[in-house]
């Protein structure tokens, strides 16, 4: 990247184009096209700003540069940032492009009109598997030169925001993606219902915010330009529900009950469909499915029963608490990436774990009434996935690791956690005063403190004191629950640094000490670390 100021008279340079323009619009899109340059990369570590983020920085600079010269391109560049940055680049653009006025530098036309966007009719339309949903937000500058937004949400990809676009052909749009009055209630793809501004705010927002927290998000090529002016008509939806609502809404007034169903989207009432799958009530969720017609043929009873369990707890967990809803894309993400990353499967369970999956793509297929059609490209997806699970999941026992030892680090069967466990408690056999270390359990405090002081005693057979295995204690105990994942992620840095494990873990327990309760402090303090 060039120098900070050279970058900076680029950009001013290329914002002469915005003083051409006649529309709005237009000039808020090549606006956002340049504040989405950055859009996604983060600052660098040597950084005084190691965790923040490099389009914000620049926006601040880019202000602050363009502030200092007494243009019409400047300013229209400041009058674009003012409407589409963040809150502080907002605020510092435009008091820089006050300042401007007062000294006699002339606005571009379409700056009066930037300022004035009204949002009108919001529509979503959600899949027939309930993968992604699509959102058309119609806006306009004050009942001039319509627009409309469409931004595409996917659940499989933990519910961010993936792609966005403009058209002004708006009418064009909506003949596409309305119903007419023949289609039928249910929802088909390509049927768009109307939803409130308030609905659609909260939908994009928390899709934004999912992608904006994503580290490389499987975003479009176009989207880092689109960014900075979909969070600004985000921002333009109203945050609050109208008085009354009509009838057809389908999200909201008497139909907000859907959010409780598996059919809802994911958006819709996450958070307490998530709480409200407590233990017993997955549970119960398995032996219905085990007592179904579609979970007759599975022979191993004890190994449907655990695999249905991942299939629950992925779907309460992973996909906004709805473990009925099943899809291609959502049984191959399963299959090919979270079981294999997350969870360690029994050889039986190994063998199992199709045929139970693809009796429970035709049970909650047919709870949810999907269209045959829709039940059998989900075991397609799920049959064609087979042959690639065999090859991809990461059986422990190819790592050399005895089973029985892994058994003891993995009691909740989180695979991801083994590596970090492991440099919690690596001496987990052998005998230490009087006590059978492979006898204990890791996951209990008091072996905990056996285990560390084993790991502890020097040469000399002299133990450590005290207070320094509590240190490790409380350690170990955020390694084991990954609280916070910056805990692992920065003792695999120094790790590759070549650094020696104990060492490690000293560095580690004393930012834990210094830190106390505040976690927002050791988050920021491991972020200082090479």
């Amino acid at each position: 990247m060039p120098p900070p100021n050279a970058l900076f008279a680029e950009m001013l340079h290329a914002a002469r184009e915005l003083l051409a323009l006649r529309s709005p619009l237009d000039a808020e899109l090549m606006v956002s096209e340049m504040l989405g340059t950055w859009w996604g990369q983060r600052a660098s570590r040597a950084s005084a700003h190691r965790t923040a983020d490099l389009e914000e920085l620049v926006g601040e600079g880019l202000v602050e540069y363009a502030g200092q010269h007494a243009s019409p391109a400047a300013l229209a560049l400041l009058s674009g940032i003012a409407c589409l940055g963040t809150p502080r680049q907002a605020a510092l653009a435009e008091k820089a492009g006050l300042a401007l006025i007062e000294r006699g530098v002339a606005r571009p036309a379409w700056s009066e009109h930037v300022g004035a966007v009204a949002a009108a009719e919001c529509y979503v339309n959600s899949d027939i598997f309930g993968d992604c949903d699509e959102a058309v937000c119609l806006f306009s500058y004050a009942g001039t030169d319509p627009h409309a937004l469409v931004m595409a949400v996917d659940y499989n990809a933990g519910g961010l925001l993936r792609d966005g676009w403009v058209t002004s052909k708006v009418e064009t749009l909506l003949e596409r993606c309305l119903p007419d009055d023949t289609s039928p209630h249910r929802p088909v793809r390509g049927a768009f219902s109307p939803v409130t501004a308030a609905q659609a705010r909260r939908l994009l927002e928390a899709a934004l915010n999912a992608t904006d927290a994503a580290v490389d998000p499987p975003v479009s090529e176009s989207f880092p330009a689109y960014h900075a002016f979909i969070r600004a008509r985000i921002r333009t939806l109203s945050p609050t529900e109208p008085a009354t609502e009509p009838e057809g809404f389908p999200f909201g007034g008497p139909a907000a009950a859907l959010a409780s169903q598996d059919d809802a989207p994911g958006w819709l009432g996450a958070a307490a469909r998530r709480l409200a799958w407590s233990d017993d009530r997955r549970a119960m969720l398995v032996v219905e499915f085990l007592a179904s017609d579609e979970a007759e043929d599975l022979s191993d009873r004890k190994a449907a029963s655990r695999c249905a369990d991942h299939i629950i707890d992925y779907g309460c967990d992973q996909d906004f608490g709805r473990p009925l809803r099943m899809s291609p894309a959502k049984a191959e993400t399963f299959m090919l990436d979270w079981l294999p990353r997350k969870i360690m499967l029994l050889p039986s369970e190994q063998h199992a774990m199709p045929h139970v999956l693809a009796a429970w793509a035709r049970w909650a297929g047919r709870r949810r009434d999907l269209p045959r059609e829709a039940i059998e490209e989900t075991l397609d997806a799920v049959f064609n996935s087979m042959a690639t699970f065999a090859h991809v999941y990461r059986d422990p026992a190819t790592f050399g690791l005895d089973a029985k030892l892994v058994a003891r680090l993995l009691p909740d069967a989180d695979l991801e956690a083994l590596p970090r466990r492991a440099f919690a408690f690596p001496l987990l056999q052998g005998h230490y005063d009087g006590v059978d270390l492979s006898t204990l359990d890791p996951s209990q405090p008091e072996a905990r403190r056996t285990l560390l002081a084993a790991d502890h005693d020097d040469a000399h057979g002299r133990p450590a004191n005290g207070q320094h295995i509590g240190r490790h204690l409380a350690l170990s105990d955020r390694l084991w629950r990954g609280d916070p994942p910056e805990l692992w992620e920065a003792a695999q840095r120094l790790l590759d640094r070549g650094e020696h494990r104990h060492a490690v873990q000293h560095t580690l327990m004393y930012l834990i000490r210094d830190a106390g309760d505040d976690c927002a402090k050791l988050v920021a303090e491991l972020a200082n670390l090479p």
